[in-house]
């Protein structure tokens, strides 16, 4: 006589219970799957990104808060939680805790996702993690490619397009940033002045 081992596909809140892996895992309706370990590239582009984003949204401080950057943040809605490169909040999303702090838990879909491809991650499934979150009511999405030097920009109700070179990049309305595809993969020259 065998024995028959069965095992069963842990729902979101039993994902969640788990303990955290380095590098995250993101659960995509029943599925864990881990993402691969940021090398130099991505990390720089990652850290740049939200300095960016951040260093121009806060440099106005007469201005109320509009939105906020944050690097590697689970992000959990729907059926997953995913763990975007850097999500972005406007800031009257972002569910403060009764004392005013930053929450642990962000059970809500990022207004902007931006995830850096990794030359080992599969793109179609960083695009689908991307097109998830505009379903969900996402505004912008960006999918940077280092290899080649571009960005693929997702926008609700319309078609993906692909941004190189001198391209100005969309931003979310609120932001008054304004960024090239350029100027995003020149962070990666940290040696030249």
């Amino acid at each position: 006589m065998t024995a028959t081992i069965v095992t069963s596909t842990p729902t979101l809140e039993q994902f969640l219970k788990l303990p955290e892996t380095k590098p995250a895992s993101e659960y995509i309706e029943g599925e864990i799957v881990q993402k691969p370990m940021p090398k130099g590239k991505h990390s720089l582009l990652q850290l740049k990104m939200c300095n960016c984003i951040n260093d121009c949204i806060n440099e106005r401080v007469e201005l109320p808060q509009i939105a906020y950057a944050l690097p590697e943040l689970r992000c959990s809605f729907g059926n997953r939680s995913v763990v975007p490169d850097v999500a972005v909040f406007r800031w009257s999303r972002i569910p403060f805790d009764a004392d005013g702090e930053m929450p642990n838990d962000f059970l809500l879909f990022p207004d902007w996702t931006i995830e850096i491809l990794s030359p080992e991650q599969s793109s179609s499934r960083v695009i689908d993690n991307i097109s998830y979150c505009l379903e969900y009511g996402c505004d912008l999405g960006w999918l940077l490619d280092p290899s080649d030097r571009s960005i693929l920009v997702f926008q609700s109700q319309q078609q993906p397009k692909v941004f190189v070179g001198s391209d100005r990049l969309p931003i979310l309305e609120e932001i008054d940033l304004v960024l090239t595809v350029e100027q995003v993969f020149s962070w990666l020259k940290m040696g030249k002045k």
